[in-house]
Order: structure tokens, then C-alpha cells, then sequence
């Protein structure tokens, strides 16, 4: 400051900063500012020391006061005097007038100061009292008569201050420019409360205090102090020498009671004129208070306070301000709201009010369209581009459904007529001048009482509710009426939106629609005049998006359409002082609360001084306070993470430079908002928009915290490194590693600033450490926008970029509905390493069964006896042995599940909560492996045991017909028959042998079963416990089921012909949906039937079961689609009749192919080979160990690499980024989808998900390993190991005979567990075999190496296609099974959710966040 003219500027400037220096009004002259800048040439001048300053050129502080309060108007004056408030100065009672003797009851100006205290009676109950000061009654006043040699008001701040927490109140002689002559303050009556905190120790006085300090000698200030003997309840009057004939202080009618304050140290003090004074007043010895000699300044305090605490604690005369306004008229003192503007704003703001008797019954009755309607309208457009609940609709027709609905709404909001409340509100805010600011400012006031008295009743009551823990439902009902009771200008505005959004939905010539379009200018014209707009609703957490864009495209016409604009917003914790920042920065309005009810986001625009406008290049800058994140209210709504990411993306996407406000306390909290934040900050790098960010940590105060902080700092940006990182792996945007990568730099991106207020609340001024910190951050904030290259060039541009970017949240699905990033980054990393233990549990037990199902094959060959007894042990030793190894791998999960939650790195602790669902995931795992492992052991002994009675009969009549040819052999050998040309009467002879034994065998056919009957029985047994099925199951014959396709009708005229209108418009209805179940269904079961009849096998019940089973299994999956038992029961034979019939003939070509006569006559030319090389005396050994290899062991191996090749197959497969995750596979599939570009792609994967993923599958396996010699590798691993099995076998069957049988079986037995080794071809190839063992073992080498050189070149010459055709496991269906996560689908895309567990309950958690 140079000049007087700068101080009244810098007073305000510093006052909307709340800066308690702000009365400290020194300036530097030009004088002062040259003198002694001359080095070394200072002289001794004790005349110029002596001299004072000129007291012309120095102002007092109050004359400040006075002149701006004079100078502004009442808006400025009010929110003046709530700054001076904050900052515990006095502010003007009576306001003099400058250049008459007539001043001001400044009623108006103190009517927004809100007092917040707790007397010493609520101190147990820690109640507190909440009330405006208009409201409050006024106790005592202090006032000066005559000159008095002590101050006054340093005495009154010594008075209203306790020792630890000093503040100086009132402007005093001892203050920095206290001293100097006061000019146009003179008449000043100044007030200002004490207000206790409930604190004995710290407490001056148990109730609140108020104080009037009137400036001046109340001898020329008669109407001032006539008025303050009115209307206070104790006048303090401070003198030295007393007049017994003053007028004023005798002849004044006085309501309220005298007290002489007196200094008897002064030399003009004289103790009879006080007498004569305290006589007329009739006044005793308590009525008078003398500083003695005797008495310092603090004990004199103490006898004042005392004095003082007496006249509060048996006072009766209290009035309040508002009831002062007659008393004042009366005097002839002017009252601040007597302006007919104010007046009239007055009358139209009660009229409104006056109406209110219970707050959430008027905002049903007159703010009927932003309640439920409006926010079942929000749900509908989020729900339109979402489509999380379109099930199995066709989403076309659940689009036009919704739309429909909207419209439903609409005329609903049309239905109502403008309620009396709403219509007086926009008739008020139509006025024109300033009418409306004042109408604005009483509507808001008075319905904040409204709110605060309904508050706190209901406090109250659950306060009393909540000692009785049994009346949980009163609490909950209290509770939700506490969260709805909040009513503000904000509600009736919200209401205007509704009136007018609904009104477009009108023909444009209907008249309501005409009438309403003046609504968005109106509301426009606010905005630039300085009040709020409301951009997003939090209560129905939306944004009205045709009211809003309509409002902002008034401003580019009303002011420069070239004017850009530059968007700061603040994001935070609830009741962290986020709006208290904002205010305190740019001298702001917003509305300030500690955990207030209302929920909303609020814009704000700043006009820009034409200097600064050319250094930032912009015209206006839009301040965006939002709501609370991480709101109590909103904790227990399901959608309270949704809530909050939606307002983070759409604070950081609207904004060029977004203040991240993180009060100590609340740090963790802040934390999940900062994931989200992040997200945000990529995805508008992706579109160009970089947001400076800004980190401001509140409640720090000390100097060193920069500095010591450094640690702090390098830790934050540790963190969100790890949160981008986290984010950009799930956005696909990896190329981001780093924070800095976004828009901050470490070292100017931070700024600490201390708590607001310097000392304990509510007596506390503002912290002055607080208001300079604000101002630096401030300052560069500016610097930064010089920077900025706004997205939004002007309004116009501002709100299409709102209006897309709201329409992209409304799209958004938020990362699994996770709290944020990390949560989901540290869930898909358990869901991998549990999908890891998993398959290898499911490998080991493929394996183990595997073998098991060898032994069971291999088992008793040869035997005579019966082997039902012998396999019956066999199956109880298997599954004893099974048993031990399900538990120990179950173990083996939980513990290797308890070993990841014990691990440090990773955000493990963030996924605490899915841990119980991943346990329970563990041991439904164990029990399914435990069903399929038994169940695949009593088929296979089942099978065997089936076999064994065929095997029996086809080696008798081998060895039959082997005892003949043996006979004829030998007759043969008698008759020297061994000539060439006898050749052919040696084939007569054999042929006759042969049919003559045939003819001796007896060949009884196994009967075959009765396929269906057994079907039968099986669906009767699996629809036992079903209402009505077996009434339904007689009313049709299994035979008669299957023979057409399946078809799901309508039933009912009406019903067909509702559905033959959703085909004809091609949507999707019940009965589609059900059809497309079905077909589903019907192809999961026929590929199951299919893969069983190309086994070869015979029939078993398992089968049927295994069909029931998958039809159960995909029923339960589909719960969301309504069935009933007529459905079930028809599908289930449908699909039960076609399996019966596949079975059947499966089970009459077992038989046909295990018909002994049929396998006897085809081994008629072996038996005659062997009879040819038997007669000449050939040896069988080269032959008969080839014989052996082709038709015992390569078939053997062949299907152990068959057995073996899936799983491994699966390891590969699962190596690669496709089949990590849940997410990265449902990511691969749809990139895939996308970049084929064929509709009828699409069309496959919304009609039946499950085969086109399979399918795509096996594309990817068969890609794979077309160009990979990777399962080449992996034949020729197994097949090694079987060669080297086999010749172990070889050298390990020592026999001390030469019995080449036993040989063999020795071999057979020693690979049992290794090669399933058929018992006909093993018979067959012992048929009339008389090799030399020794020779035998040698051509077996020679013919096992043979062997493996042809399997090598048959695998290289077979396709891929046709090697997987040939699997036992299927690895496409083992891999879609690890990555279809829970099996529950989406209800928009059809893609299952990606919850890891399958335990788990909730299906919130989606696959993909908006992959692509």
C-alpha cells in the first residue's frame, strides 16, 4: 500500500480472504520509503526521533470499517460481517452516517451470521445450540462517558478472552493504528458474543454473552444510547469525572439496569459526584465498579466478569435484534431492511415458508417432480445406456420398454400442476433489480431455519431412540427423515429444471411449453449474476442434462460468445472445508456445513478484471464445489461406490486445474477416492484433456512441513504410481507407468495448509496462517491457467464437453463396481493364482484317474472265475485311495489360500473380504472333483465288470476252437500232409474242422436292454420331488418325445397373439428367451451324447445322469428367466427321448461288436495262419511280436498320449495373456469380435455365447499349435515314455520257464497302470502261439522301436484338428470352464461375470469394464 486509497481494498481483500491481519491499515509513504537510504551518512537528529508522524495522512481502522460498510450495499454489507465474524471482529450495531447525525440498525447486515455453541447445561449430553444472531437476545452493552483514562475496548477483549486464547475483538487505542484520531466512526455502536464451548476450564461464561461497544461520549450520542438503554439488559457506562447534572446518563428512561465502571486512579475521579450520580440512579455498591490502585488489570477483569456473569445468570430483560427494529423506528434510527425492495422480498420469501409445517410432506405436496419420479427417470437413462438388466430381452425392445417408461414419467411430471410454492418462487426470482438478490437471500435464510429447527427435533429424538437399542425400526425411520429433511433454494430450483424438462416433452404449441421457456435465461442471469447452479443432483445422482444445457447457452448470449472459460474444482472427503477453501480463495459464496444433508455439485462463475484476463486468456472462471465423497448418508446404499466414481470422473473431466482436498484425518478414505481419480485423469489424456492436479493437505501448520513432508510426498506418488499402473492395465493404456505422467509435478502439485481456525471453536478467529496459505495456493492457480489450454473454449463449448462427458459416465460400468482400482487390480491377481491352484488340483486328479481307470481295464485278465467280487475291492481300494488325496489337495488350497493373504506386496489386505468366498470356492471344488472322480471309477468298473461275462464266453470259444485246430494239426502231422500242391486240401480240411466246432458252440446273444425303461426310471427319479411332473411325465410317452425340435409356444389366444406381434417387430419376449434356454440347453446335452457314442462304450444309468445333470446345472444359471414345471418337464423329456435313442443304438453296437460268434468268425484267417505256420513248422516269434506290438500296445499307447496330450495341451494354452484372467479372456474375445467385422459373428455370440467361445477356443488352440512344435514335443514325451515303460516291462518279466504266456501276462502286469491293454486283442494274439520266449523278447525290441518311428510319423502327418477330435479331455471345454469365472452372465452382453469364486453371492461384480 502507497496511499489511503489502497487501504479500504486491502482491508476488503484481506477480509474475504478472512485474514484476521486485515485491520492492520499501515501503508508505506514515499517519504518514508526514501528515508535513511543513504549508507553511512546517518546523523544524530533527537528533533526528528521526537516528532510524530503526520496524524493527517493516518487512518484509523474503524473509519475503514465505516466507510466501506457505508459505501456498500446490503449484500457486500452482509457478507462483510459474516467475514468479520469468522474472524471474531465487532461489526457495526448502529452504523453511523457520514455527514449527518441520523445511523443505521445494521439488522440486515448481521441476519447470515450463525452461532453455534454449547452452554454448560448440554455439556454432559454434548447437545449444542445452533441459531442465527438476529435470532439471539442481546444482554448488555458498554458504553463511554466523558474521557476515560483506561480503553475501553482493550478492557472488553480482556473481558470476552481467557489467558491461552487472546484475541483482540474490538478495535483498541493499543492496536497497530488504534491510536489515530477517529474521523466518520464516531456514533459507531459495534456488537459482537461470547459463546461458551461446554468446557469448565476454558468457559469466561457458562451461557452465551453478547456485547455492544458504542464509540464515542454519550453525551453528543443521545438517540445511541437511548436505544441501547432499551433495548439491553445491562449498560456498562465507563468514566473518570461524572456530571451530577448530566441528562443523559440521569433523565434517560432505562429498561435496562446501570453499572458505573470507574477509574479511581484518575485525577478527575471524584467520588462525591459519583455519589450524587449513583444516588439519582438509585443504585448500590453491586452497581458500581471502581479500579482501585490496589488492583491490577487482571483482577479488575475478574471483578468485571464476575459482575458480569451475575447480570447473565439473573437477567430477564432480553430482547433479540429482529424485535429491536420498533424500538429503532421509534428513536428515528434508520433500519438497513427498511427499503421497500426488501421489504417486498420479505413478504414473498415468508409467504413460501409460512407454508412449511413439515418439511418431507411440502416437498411431496409442492416439489412433487424431483422426488421419486426423478430419480426413477435417472435410473431409466442410466439403465438405457447400460443395460444391466436386460436379462435375455432383446435389447432393441428393452430399449424402445425403457424409453416408453420415460415418456410414462414425463406425462406423470406433466399430470401435476405448478404447485402454489414453486409458482411464488419463479414469480419472486422474475423480479427485477435487486428485489430478486434480496429475495434470494431471505428465501435461503429462512428455509435454512426451517431445516435446522426440523434437524435438530429430530436429533433429538434419535438421541432418545438410540438409548432403547430394541426400536431399531423408529431409528431407521428417524434416520431416513434426519438424511431428507434438508430443504434449500437448491431443491426449489431442481424443481424449476423438472418443471421445464418435462415441459419439452410437450408439442411446442401446447401452452405450458411456451409458458416455461423463460425459465433457463432466468436462471442464466443468476449465474452471472453470482449465484450458484446446480450441475448434478445428488440426491437422484444425475445431471438435467436439456435444463443445464439450455441454462448455459443463455450466458453466450447474454455476454461475449468469444469469452473462454477455465474450470477449477475441488474433490474431497465430506466435511473435509472444501467449500470454506473455495469461499476463502476467490470470495465465494457456497454453502458451508459440516456433514450438511443436501448432496449436489454447484457451479459458480467468476468474471475475470481485464488485467488478469490477458495473462490467463480467459473471461470467467467457473468454480465447481462438489458434494462430500465417502458420505455417511450414502455408506449404506448399494451404490454409494458407483455415486462416488460417477462424481470424481465428472469433477476431474469438466476441470483445467482439480484441487484433490485431503484433510489428515481423512487420508485413508481419500485414498480409494484417488483410484478413482485416476482412472478418470487417463481417460481424458486419452481425449486430449489434461487437468492440472492439485494435492492440498489441510490441518498441517507447521513450518516444516515442506520439508519434513518430502517422505510423505515420495510416498504418495509411490502410491498413486502403483494406482496408475493399476489403472492403466485395466483401461489398456499401459503405456502409462507413472502419476507425472498425467498433469502434476510432485514439487509444486502439493500445498500444506493449516487448520482454519487459531484456537478452540467456537471463540476461535480464523487462522491468519490458513488464509495466506489459501492465497499462495491461489496464486498458483492462476499460474497454472496461464498454462492451461482449456477444452471448453467458451460457455457454449463448456457445456457440449459436459454434455458428452455425462453421457460417457452415464455409460460407464466403474471397474467391477469395486471401491477402485487397486481392490480390482489385487482381486483379478488372487483370481489368477486360485485359477493356477485350481487346474493343477484338476490335472493331478486327471491323472490319478487316469490310471485308475487303467488298472480297472487291465484288471484279472485271463481269469476263469467270476471277477465281480475282485472289482467291487478293487473300486473300494481306489476310492479309499482317492479319498486321502482329495483332502490333501482341499488342504493344499486353503493353506496355499492363507500363505496369499499372508503375503505384504500386492494389496493383498484389500481383498480381505473375498477371502471366506474363495475358501468356500476351495472346498465346493473338492466335493465336485470327488463326484467326478467316483463316478468316473464306477462307470469304468461298471464297463469292466460288463465286459468281463463277454470276455469270458469269446475265450472259451477261442480256446475251443483252438483245442480243434490243434486236433487237426496233429492229424496233419500223421498223415505227413506237407506239400505244396496239398496246399489246398489242407484249407478243405480246416474249413470243414471250423464249421464242425461252430456248429458243437453253443452262441446265446446278450440281450440287449431296453434303453428307454431305463431313461424312464432315471427322469421319474430325477422329477420325484417336483409338484405335478409325474402327472405331466404320463401324459406322454418317452417314445413319442424327441422325434421333432424343440418348440416353446404360447399358450392361450391372447398370450399368441402378444407374441406374435413381439416376432413380427422382432423383439425379444418371455417366450423367445425361454426358446433361446432351451436350445441352449438342448446343445449342451447333444454335444455330451455325441462325445459318448463315439466312445464306443456300452450304456451305463451314469450316462442319462450325467445328461439330467447338465440340464440341472444350466437351469440354475438361468434363474433369472421365469419357468415353469410344464417347461422342465417337456425339455427334460425332449432331451432324455433323443439320448435314449443315441444310447440305445451305442449300446446294440457294443453288443453286435462284442458278439462271440461275430469276433470268432473274424479271427477264422488268424486261426488258419497260425495253423499253416504250426504244420510247416515256421517260427512265430518275428510274427507274433509284431502282432503284439500292433494290435496290444500301439493301441495302448496311442490312447495314453490321447489321455495325456489334453492336460497339456491346457498348461500351454493357459501360458498365454488370452487365458490369464477372466477379464483378458473376455477382452480377447470381443477385440477379436470387433475386428472380424461379421454380423453374423455377433449374432453367434449373443444366441449362444457358450459354443461360440468354445469354438473360438479350439480356433485359438488349433492357431496355436499349427505353426508350434509344441505339441509335437509333447507326443514325443509320452510316447518315449511309453516305449521306455514298455522295454522296463520287457526286462523286469523273468520267468524260469520258457512258457511265452506268461511272458506276456508278466509284461501286461507290469504296465497295469500304465496302458489299458484290450483283452480280445490279447487273446487274440495268444490264438495257437507257440514262439520262443527268448527270440520273442528280441522281435518285441526291434518291433516297439518300429512302433515308435510309425506313431512319430503318423502324429507329424495327422492335423491339429483331427489330434483334438481324438482327446479324451477336451481342452476348449477345460479352459472355458477356468475362464467363465462363476458361470453367471451378464444380462447386457451375455458374458459371464468375472468373479473368481464360485461360492460367491454377488453377481455385482461384472466381467469387463467397458473393454471396448
Amino acid at each position: 500500500m502507497k496511499h489511503n486509497s489502497d487501504l479500504p481494498w486491502y482491508f476488503l481483500k484481506k477480509l474475504m480472504m478472512v485474514n484476521v491481519t486485515a485491520r492492520n491499515t499501515n501503508y508505506s509513504s514515499a517519504c518514508e520509503s526514501n528515508c535513511d537510504e543513504v549508507s553511512g551518512n546517518i546523523v544524530l537528529d533527537l528533533r526528528n526521533l521526537a516528532s510524530s508522524p503526520n496524524a493527517d495522512d493516518m487512518i484509523k481502522p474503524l473509519d475503514i470499517i465505516t466507510a466501506l460498510f457505508l459505501c456498500s450495499d446490503g449484500f457486500v454489507q452482509q457478507e462483510m460481517a459474516l467475514k468479520m465474524s469468522m474472524c471474531q471482529f465487532s461489526m457495526p450495531l448502529l452504523l453511523p452516517s457520514a455527514d449527518t447525525n441520523q445511523c443505521t440498525f445494521m439488522l440486515w447486515a448481521m441476519r447470515d451470521i450463525v452461532m453455534k455453541y454449547r452452554p454448560q447445561s448440554l455439556s454432559e449430553t454434548k447437545g449444542f445450540v445452533e441459531e442465527r444472531i438476529v435470532l439471539s437476545e442481546l444482554p448488555m452493552i458498554f458504553v463511554r462517558l466523558g474521557e476515560c483514562s483506561f480503553s475501553k475496548s482493550e478492557l472488553l477483549n480482556k473481558l470476552l478472552s481467557n489467558s491461552q486464547q487472546y484475541h483482540d475483538t474490538f478495535v483498541h487505542y493499543n492496536m497497530e493504528s488504534g491510536d489515530r484520531q477517529r474521523r466518520i466512526s464516531k456514533g459507531l455502536t459495534e456488537s459482537t458474543w461470547y459463546l461458551p464451548g461446554g468446557k469448565t476450564i476454558i468457559d469466561i461464561f457458562s451461557q452465551p454473552v453478547a456485547a455492544a461497544n458504542l464509540r464515542g461520549d454519550i453525551a453528543s450520542l443521545e438517540t445511541q444510547y437511548a436505544f441501547l438503554c432499551q433495548t439491553s439488559a445491562a449498560v456498562f457506562v465507563f468514566f473518570d469525572n461524572l456530571d451530577p447534572n448530566c441528562s443523559v446518563l440521569i433523565n434517560q428512561h432505562c429498561n435496562a439496569q446501570i453499572y458505573l465502571v470507574g477509574n479511581h486512579q484518575s485525577r478527575s475521579f471524584s467520588l462525591d459526584d459519583l455519589g450524587k450520580v449513583a444516588s439519582k440512579l438509585r443504585l448500590t455498591n453491586n452497581n458500581i465498579i471502581l479500579k482501585k490502585k490496589q488492583r491490577n488489570d487482571a483482577d479488575f477483569v475478574k471483578s468485571l466478569r464476575k459482575t458480569v456473569s451475575d447480570v447473565v445468570e439473573n437477567c430477564k430483560m432480553k430482547m433479540k435484534m429482529k424485535k429491536m427494529v420498533g424500538m429503532a423506528h421509534h428513536l428515528g434510527i434508520h433500519v438497513d431492511e427498511d427499503s421497500k425492495e426488501c421489504q417486498t422480498a420479505k413478504e414473498n420469501a415468508e409467504e413460501i415458508t409460512a407454508q412449511i409445517q413439515d418439511i418431507l410432506k411440502y416437498k411431496e405436496a409442492q416439489l412433487p417432480l424431483q422426488g421419486k419420479i426423478w430419480r426413477d427417470l435417472t435410473s431409466l437413462e442410466k439403465e438405457e445406456c447400460r443395460l444391466r438388466n436386460v436379462e435375455s430381452k432383446d435389447i432393441e425392445g428393452y430399449k424402445i420398454d425403457l424409453k416408453y417408461q420415460k415418456e410414462k414419467l414425463r406425462i406423470k411430471q406433466n399430470s401435476y400442476d405448478k404447485s402454489p410454492g414453486i409458482a411464488h418462487f419463479i414469480n419472486a426470482i422474475s423480479s427485477t433489480g435487486s428485489e430478486r438478490f434480496y429475495f434470494l437471500k431471505w428465501i435461503r435464510m429462512n428455509l435454512d431455519n426451517v431445516s435446522r429447527t426440523k434437524l435438530s427435533e429430530l436429533r433429538e429424538q434419535y438421541k432418545e431412540k438410540c438409548k432403547n437399542s430394541e426400536k431399531k425400526e423408529e431409528i431407521r425411520e428417524i434416520d431416513r427423515q434426519i438424511s431428507n429433511s434438508s430443504l434449500g433454494t437448491e431443491h426449489f430450483f431442481r424443481e424449476m429444471g423438472q418443471i421445464y424438462e418435462a415441459s419439452l416433452s410437450l408439442s411446442q404449441t401446447n401452452q405450458s411449453h411456451e409458458q416455461l421457456q423463460h425459465l433457463p435465461k432466468l436462471c442464466a442471469q443468476l449465474l452471472l449474476d453470482g449465484f450458484t447452479l446446480e450441475l448434478a443432483d445428488g440426491d437422484a445422482s444425475n445431471i438435467p442434462l436439456k435444463w443445464v444445457s439450455d441454462v448455459l447457452f443463455q450466458p453466450n448470449d447474454l455476454v461475449s460468445p468469444n469469452r473462454k472459460i477455465l474450470v477449477v474444482t475441488v474433490l474431497g472427503v465430506q466435511s473435509t472445508g472444501k467449500s470454506t477453501l473455495l469461499n476463502t480463495m476467490f470470495g465465494v459464496q457456497f454453502a458451508v456445513s459440516s456433514g450438511q444433508c443436501t448432496r449436489a455439485t454447484f457451479m459458480l462463475l467468476i468474471k475475470i478484471n481485464e488485467d488478469i484476463r490477458k495473462q490467463i486468456n480467459c473471461g470467467y472462471i467457473a468454480i465447481i464445489d462438489t458434494e462430500g465423497l465417502k458420505s455417511p448418508e450414502l455408506a449404506q446404499a448399494d451404490n454409494s461406490y458407483e455415486h462416488d466414481n460417477e462424481l470424481a470422473t465428472l469433477a476431474v473431466g469438466l476441470s483445467d486445474v482439480i484441487i484433490v482436498n485431503i484433510a489428515m484425518e481423512n487420508s485413508t478414505e481419500m485414498k480409494d477416492i484417488l483410484q478413482i481419480a485416476v482412472h478418470a485423469f487417463l481417460r481424458m489424456k486419452e481425449v486430449g484433456k489434461k487437468p492440472k492436479c492439485q494435492f492440498v493437505h489441510q490441518n498441517v501448520s507447521d513450518v516444516s512441513a515442506h520439508e519434513k513432508n518430502l517422505r510423505d510426498r515420495k510416498l504418495l506418488l509411490q502410491q498413486l504410481d502403483e494406482m496408475t499402473q493399476a489403472a492403466a492395465k485395466m483401461e489398456k493404456k499401459e503405456e502409462n507407468k507413472c502419476f507425472t505422467d498425467v498433469e502434476y509435478n510432485p514439487d509444486t502439485g502439493n500445498w500444506y495448509i493449516p487448520g482454519l481456525w487459531n484456537g478452540n471453536p467456537p471463540m476461535a478467529p480464523v487462522n491468519a496462517g490458513y488464509s495466506e496459505a489459501v492465497y499462495e495456493l491461489k496464486k498458483n492457480i492462476i499460474q497454472q491457467m496461464k498454462d492451461c489450454e482449456s477444452t471448453a473454449n467458451n460457455i457454449a463449448g463448456f457445456k457440449e464437453w459436459m454434455t458428452s462427458l455425462w453421457n460417457a459416465v452415464k455409460h460407464e460400468n466403474f471397474i467391477f463396481s469395486f471401491r477402485n482400482s487397486l481392490v480390482a487390480d489385487a482381486y483379478m491377481k488372487l483370481c489368477t493364482e486360485f485359477n493356477k491352484w485350481e487346474w493343477e488340483f484338476k490335472k493331478e486328479m486327471c491323472i490319478w484317474a487316469t490310471k485308475a481307470e487303467t488298472r480297472i481295464s487291465n484288471f484279472s485278465k485271463g481269469a476263469d472265475e467270476s471277477i465281480r467280487p475282485q472289482l467291487k475291492e478293487l473300486l473300494t481300494s481306489l476310492k479309499k485311495e482317492a479319498f486321502p488325496k482329495l483332502s490333501e489337495w482341499e488342504r493344499k488350497l486353503l493353506e496355499n489360500l492363507n500363505q496369499y493373504f499372508k503375503r505384504r506386496e500386492g494389496h493383498v489386505y484389500l481383498v480381505e473380504g473375498y477371502k471366506e468366498e474363495f475358501s468356500n470356492s476351495a472346498k465346493n471344488l473338492q466335493k465336485e472333483m470327488e463326484r467326478s472322480v467316483l463316478n468316473q471309477l464306477t462307470v469304468a468298473v461298471d464297463i469292466r465288470q460288463g465286459k468281463a461275462e463277454l470276455d469270458r464266453i469269446k475265450k472259451n470259444h477261442k480256446q475251443e476252437m483252438e483245442k480243434a485246430v490243434c486236433a487237426l494239426i496233429d492229424d496233419c502231422e500223421r498223415k505227413k500232409v506237407k506239400t505244396e500242391d496239398k496246399e489246398l486240401k489242407k484249407k478243405k480240411k480246416f474249413d470243414k474242422m471250423w464249421n464242425e466246432t461252430l456248429e458243437k458252440l453253443s452262441f446265446s446273444r446278450k440281450m440287449t436292454i431296453d434303453v428307454f425303461t431305463s431313461v424312464s426310471h432315471c427322469l421319474r427319479s430325477n422329477l420325484l420331488l417336483k409338484g405335478g411332473a409325474h402327472e405331466l411325465l404320463n401324459q406322454t410317452k418317452l417314445q413319442n418325445c424327441g422325434i421333432k425340435s424343440f418348440r416353446y409356444t404360447a399358450e392361450g389366444f391372447l398370450k399368441k397373439i402378444k407374441h406374435g406381434v413381439y416376432e413380427f417387430l422382432n423383439i425379444e419376449d418371455h417366450i423367445k428367451a425361454v426358446q433361446k434356454q432351451a436350445d441352449s440347453i438342448i446343445n449342451a446335452c447333444t454335444e455330451f451324447i455325441t462325445e459318448m457314442v463315439q466312445s464306443k462304450s456300452n450304456y451305463h444309468d451314469n450316462c442319462i445322469q450325467e445328461v439330467l445333470n447338465i440340464v440341472e446345472a444350466s437351469l440354475d444359471r438361468s434363474q433369472d428367466i421365469k419357468i415353469d414345471i410344464k417347461f422342465e418337464v417337456s425339455l427334460k423329456q425332449h432331451i432324455c427321448a433323443f439320448a435314449a435313442r443315441q444310447f440305445q443304438k451305442m449300446h446294440q453296437d457294443f453288443i453286435e461288436e462284442n458278439d462271440p460268434y461275430r469276433c470268432l468268425s473274424e479271427n477264422k484267417e488268424k486261426f488258419f495262419d497260425a495253423f499253416k505256420d504250426m504244420v510247416h513248422e515256421r517260427d512265430q516269434c518275428q510274427k507274433k511280436a509284431e502282432e503284439f506290438t500292433t494290435q496290444c500296445l500301439k493301441p495302448a499307447v496311442k490312447d495314453f498320449i490321447n489321455h495325456f496330450l489334453g492336460p497339456n495341451i491346457v498348461d500351454e494354452m493357459l501360458k498365454r495373456e488370452h487365458f490369464n484372467t477372466e477379464i483378458s479372456f473376455q477382452y480377447s474375445v470381443l477385440l477379436d469380435l470387433l475386428s472380424k467385422k461379421d454380423f453374423s459373428n455377433y449374432l453367434d455370440y449373443n444366441d449362444s455365447y457358450e459354443n461360440y467361445v468354445k469354438k473360438w477356443i479350439l480356433g485359438q488352440i488349433v492357431e496355436h499349435f499349427k505353426n508350434v512344435s509344441a505339441i509335437s514335443e509333447f507326443e514325443d514325451r509320452h510316447l518315449q515314455s511309453c516305449i521306455d515303460n514298455i522295454n522296463d516291462a520287457v526286462k523286469n518279466a523273468k520267468t524260469e520257464t520258457n512258457n511265452l504266456k506268461i511272458f506276456v501276462e508278466s509284461i501286461c502286469e507290469e504296465l497295469g497302470n500304465k496302458l489299458a491293454i484290450s483283452q480280445d486283442a490279447f487273446e487274440n494274439f495268444m490264438m495257437l502261439n507257440n514262439a520262443n520266449q527268448e527270440q520273442f523278447a528280441l522281435w518285441l525290441s526291434e518291433s516297439v522301436n518300429n512302433m515308435a518311428k510309425v506313431l512319430r510319423n503318423e502324429f507329424r502327418k495327422l492335423k491339429s484338428e483331427m489330434k483334438l477330435k481324438h482327446l479324451h479331455m477336451k481342452p476348449q471345454n477345460e479352459i472355458f470352464t477356468r475362464v467363465i469365472g462363476c458361470g453367471k452372465q451378464c444380462p447386457f452382453c451375455g458374458t459371464p461375470f468375472e468373479a473368481g469364486g464360485k461360492a460367491h453371492t454377488d453377481t455385482g461384480l461384472h466381467c469387463i469394464d467397458q473393454m471396448v
